[in-house]
């Protein structure tokens, strides 16, 4: 599948160079070439971004990092994605790229754009007729209103391959957010302390799975694509997204006819998992016992080598029944370790276990290093974290967020060949930010 989008982008770049080649070449000279030239897996793949806030631009990120050409449509009446103005205290009022803007708007150009105006509508479907993949958050019904549904947007190009992120799907024109859907799908009644109040997860993780499922999606159109020449119209629901990702959360009701309850960091099916075991120098260390021969070994770096022999803790079922009485003796024997000495012990011994740190921290670790971006006093991560052997990783080009409407004047000259007096009409129109 790796070498068949890479031939996707190449295909678009320069299509008749491939067909040369291929016409001369096996595969396996073809991949050579590929990786000689380390080239990014979808140049020349071109997207038009119609979505905001997380779920679709992580995806037009994604693709972006991948080699795409990103066009984010900004509409004027809101300046631009919502998220530019959602900043903390102490970011600059007047910047309009904040750091929530900044984590899923890498490698994008912005154009503003009043898409409810009629000529502003004109431009957009030349866009579309340049592009291969149309990113959308519009909840259902709008999408129609705007005459920005596939249905519409396909005929201006075909084999458009159209990507939608919806509430709650097609049937229901509810909004749909990250937070409301946590509590809907299950997620905020199980996170939390046993007999506490429930708690939303401090990150929009419905919408970062939502965006990973997307992405999964255009990958398999694209695919198809290269097979038929059609297009596609891909959806992903919020909701969906959120009751696909419960797992073995799901099956304890569905299977055993377990109600799932808040335990904390517990894991309902497996002990000692999850828990925060506190060391003697004030840290914290979790643990992840995956077997009888890891909680053993456990034990014996603990110096209590016989407490695996109980029979009450000998195996994962017994430990499961008698979880507090497992936990206390752990805790116990933690906490009369450092932190630091404990988790080299461990390691040494190929048993899950980490210490709790805070984000700063978890940023410098070295396997966080490739993930980082860097540009102009910028930064974020990377979205594309997957390892394709041959596929270039390098994103020093990739473009920084743009600020509100950066691009907007090279876009239509560049992409859409429009004069600058074509672009001042429309600017003193108020079409364009």
């Amino acid at each position: 599948m790796g070498f068949m989008f890479v031939s996707l982008g190449l295909l678009q770049a320069s299509r008749t160079k491939l067909v040369a080649a291929i016409s001369k070449l096996d595969t396996f000279v073809i991949i050579l070439f590929i990786v000689v030239q380390n080239i990014k897996i979808l140049n020349g793949l071109k997207v038009l971004e119609l979505a905001s806030v997380l779920a679709g631009p992580s995806v037009g990120q994604f693709l972006a990092e991948c080699g795409a050409e990103v066009i984010k449509v900004e509409n004027p009446g809101t300046t631009g994605d919502v998220t530019r103005s959602w900043k903390l205290s102490t970011e600059n009022p007047e910047n309009s790229v904040s750091a929530y803007f900044s984590s899923v708007n890498w490698g994008k150009k912005s154009l503003a754009l009043d898409i409810t105006q009629a000529e502003g509508y004109k431009v957009l479907l030349q866009l579309v007729a340049w592009a291969d993949v149309v990113l959308a958050s519009y909840k259902p019904g709008d999408d129609i209103k705007l005459g920005v549904d596939y249905a519409t947007l396909s005929a201006y190009k075909e084999g458009l391959v159209y990507g939608h992120i919806t509430g709650y799907g097609r049937t229901n024109d509810k909004v749909g957010y990250d937070a409301i859907i946590q509590a809907e799908s299950g997620f905020m009644y199980l996170n939390g302390e046993p007999n506490g109040a429930s708690v939303k997860m401090p990150v929009a993780l419905v919408d970062v799975l939502a965006g990973h499922q997307l992405k999964e999606g255009i990958l398999l159109a694209l695919l198809q694509k290269m097979q038929s020449g059609k297009g596609s119209y891909v959806e992903v629901s919020l909701y969906q997204a959120a009751i696909s990702s419960l797992v073995n959360q799901a099956t304890n009701w569905l299977q055993a006819g377990v109600e799932p309850q808040k335990m904390g960091s517990e894991h309902p099916n497996i002990v000692p998992y999850g828990r925060a075991f506190d060391t003697s120098d004030g840290g914290q260390v979790i643990l992840a016992v995956g077997n009888d021969k890891q909680f053993a070994q456990l034990c014996r770096i603990l110096g209590k080598e016989e407490l695996a022999q109980v029979p009450e803790f000998a195996t994962n079922a017994q430990r499961v029944k008698n979880r507090e009485q497992v936990n206390a003796h752990l805790q116990a024997l933690i906490a009369t370790w450092p932190q630091e000495e404990l988790l080299k012990q461990l390691d040494k011994a190929k048993i899950p276990a980490g210490g709790i740190q805070p984000i700063s921290k978890a940023l410098q670790r070295e396997e966080a290093e490739p993930l980082l971006l860097h540009s102009d006093k910028k930064a974020g991560i990377r979205q594309f974290c997957a390892q394709l052997e041959g596929s270039s990783s390098d994103t020093s080009a990739l473009l920084a967020p743009p600020d509100y409407g950066q691009q907007t004047q090279q876009i239509l000259q560049e992409v859409l060949d429009f004069s600058l007096q074509q672009i001042e009409e429309l600017k003193q129109k108020g079409i364009l930010g």
